[in-house]
């Protein structure tokens, strides 16, 4: 039985044992056994990363799939996964609820999703102290991207903002069944020390994202439209005269410190 790639779930099956356990051992050289209670593999496909990770003794191993086709082949091929296997969509899952614990998460993500699927990430930042994952080059260049490139935007804030990010290695289109039309990364994020961003979360968000969806223009021009609801505590600060690329995660707390709720009297 063989099962069919679907462009609707974004599959691309990876095909080289090689790159397979090249991303299984860097999430094992993160110690799950000892840091966390589950790792979970989403979008397991035809279990190229999976049958590595079932070999793992201790390893307390469990996989999501939507596909259909891809849970029967799992299920005749891996008998073991039986149990450990949910069908269900990742980014419906209550992670919290399934997983009391820690959580370490590893995949050759969908690539129609995983933008999504880091988004997933941050909303349970404590609970996963790590995850290893196969996406678009694109993606894993903007994840990864300093402040100053023209990769970088929001997704890259709000990651970097509680992960460490490095890009491991890039894949090449040959190494998949069916070639996707880009080039791939495999990349690892680990959980920073920060426990709090020292500004409010929610307008923080708000900010990176309403920057960047005008980073052609400056601060002080693209936060107009948060205006309507906060004041600016400080309209000579320099940041507002930068374009958003060239703010940091700490630039983009000062910048939301800046803004001042309900203070208008006109």
């Amino acid at each position: 039985m063989k099962v069919r790639a679907k462009k609707r779930l974004g599959q691309h099956f990876l095909n080289d044992e090689g790159i397979a356990r090249r991303i299984v051992d860097s999430l094992l050289e993160m110690d799950p056994r000892g840091a966390v209670c589950s790792v979970l593999e989403v979008g397991p496909g035809m279990g190229v990363l999976t049958k590595y990770l079932l070999q793992e003794d201790g390893l307390d191993f469990r996989a999501v799939e939507i596909d259909e086709e891809s849970v029967e082949y799992l299920i005749l091929n891996y008998p073991s996964i039986r149990s450990r296997l949910y069908e269900e969509d990742f980014l419906g899952m209550d992670l919290g609820k399934i997983f009391p614990g820690k959580l370490a998460v590893i995949g050759n993500f969908p690539y129609n999703i995983s933008s999504q699927i880091f988004f997933k990430i941050l909303e349970y930042k404590d609970n996963i102290p790590f995850a290893v994952g196969m996406i678009q080059k694109e993606v894993a260049d903007r994840l990864a991207s300093p402040p100053g490139n023209k990769a970088y935007g929001i997704l890259s804030v709000l990651l970097q903002a509680w992960y460490d990010i490095e890009y491991l290695f890039s894949v090449e289109p040959g190494s998949f069944t069916p070639p996707p039309k880009v080039r791939s990364a495999v990349i690892r994020i680990r959980r920073n020390d920060r426990t709090s961003l020292g500004c409010d979360e929610t307008i923080f968000k708000r900010v990176v994202k309403t920057c960047f969806n005008m980073r052609r223009k400056t601060i002080r021009n693209s936060i107009k439209p948060m205006l309507g609801d906060y004041t600016l505590t400080d309209t000579a600060s320099p940041l507002l005269d930068m374009r958003p690329e060239q703010l940091s995660v700490e630039m983009f707390v000062e910048l939301t410190k800046l803004l001042k709720t309900n203070t208008k009297t006109n």
